[in-house]
């Protein structure tokens, strides 16, 4: 079958959320005089994110509004009643820290450069418009792309079948035709694979172990450390008969 074309998910895939997301957490913690009471910026961070997946999982359930989620996960991070106003100045405090230190991986502009003439090229991420596209503007890359989806405009999120299927749709491709780049094992590697997509799994820390490869699911993700062994495997892509490459 042949590719032509790739949907990648942003953020720790083209973007380097995890640093972005510890530094700028330390310097808003500084800033703001709260960082002696943490005792380091990675135990104030591991609570914002479990809050973070918490509060997402609210709006992902149409709980809440995506301000409400973050105006919610700043007043239980605070363990403060905080008015709308409050919360909302506070995020925007944390976000100037946050996108200072903004980067993308340093593989992915060489295998978008490689990529660019072979393969159309789109994003799909389980966030919100607003914050993706803005993010793709300010590193450089949103004209990279032709398309940019996101969960909460489309009223579904990844590992659904139907957000893969929409960014399909948006391509006018059939899955087969079309890869999707991604680095949660699950949410995006085998979320991907079983909407029919060639689904690659950008496992940049090396995780020793991922889900076995199920056996109602013939062809897993592909498992890669490096966007630069990207290209081979879309330009030799034999899913069909192959055994997996998701180890």
């Amino acid at each position: 079958m042949t590719i032509r074309a790739v949907v990648w998910d942003v953020d720790d895939t083209l973007f380097d959320y995890t640093s972005a997301d510890r530094e700028g957490m330390r310097a808003h913690l500084a800033a703001e005089g709260l960082l002696a009471g943490w005792g380091s910026a990675e135990a104030a961070l591991v609570r914002w994110r479990e809050i973070t997946d918490r509060q997402w999982a609210r709006f992902s359930a149409g709980e809440l509004s995506f301000e409400d989620q973050r105006r919610d996960r700043v007043r239980v991070f605070l363990e403060t009643e905080l008015t709308d106003a409050e919360a909302d100045d506070w995020f925007r405090r944390y976000l100037a820290h946050y996108e200072a230190v903004w980067a993308l991986f340093p593989d992915v502009l060489p295998a978008l450069d490689a990529l660019a003439a072979g393969f159309r090229h789109a994003v799909l991420s389980n966030s919100s418009l607003h914050v993706q596209d803005h993010k793709l503007r300010t590193l450089g890359v949103h004209d990279r792309f032709e398309a940019v989806l996101c969960a909460a405009e489309l009223g579904v999120s990844k590992p659904a079948a139907g957000a893969f299927l929409a960014a399909c749709e948006a391509l006018e491709l059939a899955p087969h035709q079309v890869a999707y780049v991604g680095d949660h094992p699950e949410i995006d590697g085998r979320g991907a694979a079983d909407a029919g997509l060639l689904s690659v799994w950008i496992d940049r820390h090396g995780a020793s172990s991922g889900p076995a490869t199920r056996a109602d699911t013939p062809v897993g993700p592909h498992r890669i450390a490096s966007l630069a062994e990207l290209p081979a495997i879309l330009r030799a892509d034999t899913r069909f008969g192959a055994p997996s490459t998701f180890r």
